[in-house]
């Protein structure tokens, strides 16, 4: 039976994930504010206590290679509080998505793996999938021309997982050329990633690289649901708050009954959402035959619930919330970018009708 409750451990790593992000990352910081429109949104320091001190980037590496040997549930969890501050930080893209690809390398028969899987878990390297952030599940298509666009965190990587006809590269990023895009979420940014023939070396060839791929896309698509989730709770709540302390005739706005109504919607999208998320995450971490449908149902039902929760608190914060200064735009931007990462919600609606034997919608 899926188990969509948070264990005692769980909460515990939320607890120190929350406590370190609260003293380190704050969206409406004029610094971070700063490094985002200068197009380097990270903050090394951050990513060195999330990744080494709290040791998030070896969440799902083996013990015997450094890292603690946890699964995606721990994932999930750091994800939502990373998701309520949308902190711009490797985790889902070299954390997630690039340790699952290795992990299914086979790393005991293949020295390199492990050892670059030892440097991620330590928090020394980071190492992203050069694919679009938009490649969903099971499109593991290589780059064509040596080229590849939109490809997330490719910008602050260490070590380029290279998809080629022929198999699969890990390229140093001083080897490839990384031109930085003009994202909508300015706290993930994007690059096209050229790292030509000849360059890197081959870490599986094509049959395994693909599955291995398919593995970390999915758990990509997955996990991204519980970031959505952090995201949407944390903008109920500013919601909540704000409409609480707003007066209008004497009262607060909140208990306007046509604001409430629009809050208690919301607050039941976002109890679904969550179900959706967890039952994605432990899908993952059982490995259960129905992962690619967990994490299809949870992509389709939370990226348009977090958007929708992005457009509720800007239009619920009243003219505050259109300004540049107050953070909501921030996680406006982080929904849309969300809502197409790993496929689009009308793609895991396909994938929901295919994997279920229904008709398409």
């Amino acid at each position: 039976m899926t188990d969509l409750l948070y264990g005692e451990a769980e909460e515990d790593l939320r607890a120190s994930v929350r406590s370190l992000l609260a003293a380190r990352s704050d969206p409406a910081a004029a610094a971070s504010a700063g490094r985002e429109e200068a197009g380097d949104p990270y903050d090394p320091a951050l990513w060195r206590a999330l990744a080494g001190g709290a040791g998030a980037a070896g969440l799902l590496v083996p013990e015997e290679y450094g890292g603690q040997g946890a699964g995606p549930r721990e994932a999930a969890v750091v994800l939502e509080e990373l998701g309520r501050t949308v902190t711009p930080a490797p985790f889902l893209t070299s954390s997630v998505v690039a340790t699952t690809v290795l992990l299914a390398l086979d790393p005991d028969r293949r020295r390199p793996v492990g050892r670059l899987l030892e440097d991620l878990a330590a928090g020394e390297r980071t190492a992203v999938l050069a694919l679009p952030l938009s490649t969903p599940p099971g499109a593991t298509t290589a780059p064509s021309q040596g080229r590849v666009t939109a490809v997330a965190d490719a910008v602050a990587a260490d070590v380029l997982l290279v998809p080629r006809a022929d198999g699969l590269y890990a390229v140093d990023a001083a080897e490839a050329r990384v031109e930085p895009c003009t994202p909508l979420d300015l706290t993930r940014p994007l690059a096209a990633v050229s790292a030509p023939d000849g360059t890197g070396t081959r870490i599986a060839a094509a049959g395994p690289a693909a599955d291995a791929v398919g593995r970390g896309l999915l758990a990509g698509a997955a996990l991204l649901a519980s970031e959505q989730l952090g995201l949407a709770e944390w903008c109920l709540e500013a919601a909540v708050a704000h409409t609480r302390e707003r007066h209008q005739f004497n009262r607060p706005v909140g208990s306007f009954q046509a604001l409430k109504h629009r809050m208690a919607r919301l607050w039941l999208e976002l109890v679904s959402a969550r179900a959706a998320a967890r039952a994605a995450a432990d899908a993952l971490a059982t490995g259960a035959e129905d992962a690619p449908l967990a994490a299809a149902v949870a992509q389709a039902y939370c990226s348009p619930a977090a958007v929708r929760a992005a457009e509720e608190c800007v239009q619920l914060h009243g003219g505050i919330g259109m300004t540049w200064e107050h953070p909501a735009h921030r996680y406006l931007k982080r929904a849309k970018a969300d809502e197409i990462a790993f496929g689009t919600p009308g793609r895991h609606r396909q994938e929901v009708a295919r994997l279920t034997g229904l008709d398409a919608p």
